[in-house]
């Protein structure tokens, strides 16, 4: 998640709510860097979620908030 990423209490919400509402216990972690370290690492966008490792994000949209 980028410094300031306006996405960050939504995302929350809304991971913590699917999470609960399909039952499932899942280690859930968030973490802030700079836009040149979400680009040299290849994230597409800010938030970035990755699920087992995998970016969730299709890879023709980028974009950083």
């Amino acid at each position: 998640m980028s410094p300031g990423c306006a996405s960050e209490k939504p995302l929350k919400e809304h991971v913590h709510q699917t999470l609960r509402l399909e039952g499932i216990d899942a280690d859930v972690q968030l973490h802030r860097i700079s836009e040149e370290d979400a680009i040299r690492i290849g994230l597409k966008g800010s938030p970035s979620i990755l699920i087992n490792g995998a970016d969730i994000m299709p890879e023709e949209i980028s974009g950083f908030s």
